[in-house]
């Protein structure tokens, strides 16, 4: 085999590499003399079919399967010699392989760039630390005793603070609105509305009345096709119900599967304490990968940044497609519920050889667009979200190679244990669907580097995290979530 290098650009490399026809037709012969010992053919015994038989009925095939492993044996043997870490599959493109002569092709391939030995003593980072307060923990009984609030029907008029149970049936014009009629529905009258006036018009119903109710979407009503329009409403009141002091005490507990209040106060104090512990290990990750940003800037592969991009460009234009909200969203439900208080982890691979390539997921699926999305979007023209989300992707694929680095140099491995725990963690996630998301992973191998890469993610960021100095500094739970997120939210899927 011959190789001669054609292109050194960066981090592209060319070559072409040539097969003797001999070491073809040695491969060509031995695979048919195995054809032979075993084919079974009419007029000939068992491994006495003629060599020049053999070559017509099963030449021309068994001519393409030695082709097709030449190709991949000599294109990986080249890669070995020179030591390439490719960053994808090469590219192969046949010059010539006619029979009887040499078998020439070129192979393209990017490599993976030089990494420096990253410095993690420096980086400067902190860590939010927020204690859970009494306060707090009160609050959160009071929430859950007044989702247990019961209540009683009473034959009154309807006041402020009651639940009424109604049929409900909206239009605009003579068009019926999507999702505005449904039968059983409960609205606490004083809730809060979406919709201006809603609940104001109930106020002094009885149970078997039928009321209208005409009302206007606001102009910015986060349905378009609803915004700034006039619609009536048929209200069908069934039932008046009377809500029941809130009760705080053992009953509470038991009602949510607990022994008492204490267990439900304990339950919600370490509830409270992992929910900002995870906000705050977020936090930290972030401004850690801000710093390894700003600190490294070698080139990356062209091409995996164009595959990161077209993941991100994918999420982009469906989101674009996207109505801002469900058609059919909810009338009455929206009246009556008030207000509502990342891509390279596949870029990791352990070995260190062929990363799989970019943006086949991380982070149980949930390759999301970056939060810089919003500011893309209508104000800006696709030029300018192209140049944003490129830059972007050019980021995301530097720190994956990055943090993929660190983990091959310093041997951090995913185990088949955590493997099993992740995939049984989503199984979890699908009550009365277990079996099917185990078969799913079972069936389909590959889609669990969805799963391990975000696993060696977070490995590999705990272990920089116990290499730097990381200070700590107490905040309030205010202060946790007001914070400003670090300029690299377009970094890696958490």
């Amino acid at each position: 085999m011959q190789v001669t290098e054609t292109i050194a650009d960066g981090l592209k490399r060319e070559y072409t590499i040539t097969v003797p026809a001999g070491d073809l037709e040695q491969e060509i012969t031995r695979r048919l003399g195995e054809i032979g010992r075993q084919v079974r053919l009419p007029g000939f015994r068992p491994g006495k079919v003629p060599m020049q038989i053999l070559r017509t009925r099963f030449g021309p095939s068994v001519r393409g399967e030695v082709l097709q492993s030449t190709l991949q044996a000599s294109s990986a043997e080249a890669i070995s010699e020179r030591q390439l870490r490719p960053a994808l599959p090469p590219k192969v493109d046949i010059l010539s392989a006619d029979e009887g002569a040499d078998l020439e092709y070129k192979m393209a391939v990017e490599v993976l760039p030089e990494i420096p030995e990253p410095s993690f003593a420096d980086l400067g980072i902190e860590r939010l630390v927020v204690a859970v307060s009494d306060e707090e923990v009160e609050q959160a009984i009071e929430r859950i005793a007044e989702q247990q609030r019961k209540s009683e029907a009473v034959e009154r008029p309807a006041e402020t603070g009651d639940i009424l149970l109604v049929d409900t049936e909206g239009r605009i014009g003579d068009q019926e609105i999507p999702g505005a009629g449904g039968k059983d529905r409960q609205i606490v009258l004083g809730a809060g509305s979406s919709i201006p006036g809603f609940e104001d018009q109930l106020v002094g119903a009885t149970a078997g009345e039928n009321r209208k109710v005409k009302v206007t979407f606001p102009a910015d009503y986060a349905v378009a096709d609803l915004a700034g329009k006039e619609a009536d409403f048929d209200v069908d009141v069934k039932e008046v119900r009377r809500r029941l002091p809130i009760a705080i005490d053992d009953e509470l507990g038991q009602a949510v599967g607990l022994e008492n209040l204490a267990e439900l106060r304990q339950e919600l104090r370490q509830q409270l304490q992992r929910d900002y512990d995870a906000a705050s290990r977020l936090r930290l990750k972030r401004s850690l990968l801000d710093k390894l940003a700003e600190g490294h800037d070698f080139p990356v592969p062209p091409s995996m940044v164009d595959l990161e991009f077209d993941n991100i460009w994918r999420q982009y234009e469906a989101r674009k497609e996207a109505s801002p909200a469900v058609a059919g969203v909810d009338a009455i439900s929206a009246a009556t519920e008030g207000a509502g208080v990342e891509a390279v982890p596949a870029a990791i691979e352990e070995a260190g050889v062929e990363p799989v390539s970019v943006g086949a997921g991380g982070g149980g699926g949930t390759d999301v667009i970056p939060a810089a999305a919003g500011s893309a979007g209508a104000d800006q023209s696709d030029e300018a979200a192209r140049a944003e989300y490129r830059k972007i992707a050019e980021r995301r694929v530097r720190l994956g190679l990055l943090l993929a680095e660190v983990g091959r140099k310093n041997n951090i491995t995913v185990t088949p244990d955590e493997v099993n725990q992740a995939i049984a963690r989503e199984a979890r996630r699908h009550p009365g669907h277990e079996r099917q998301v185990l078969d799913f992973y079972r069936q389909n191998p590959g889609t669990i580097d969805a799963l391990r890469a975000p696993i060696f993610e977070d490995k590999v960021i705990d272990f920089i995290v116990e290499l730097a100095k990381v200070g700590e500094r107490k905040v309030t739970p205010q202060e946790l979530f007001a914070i400003p997120e670090p300029a690299g939210e377009d970094t890696l899927p958490s």
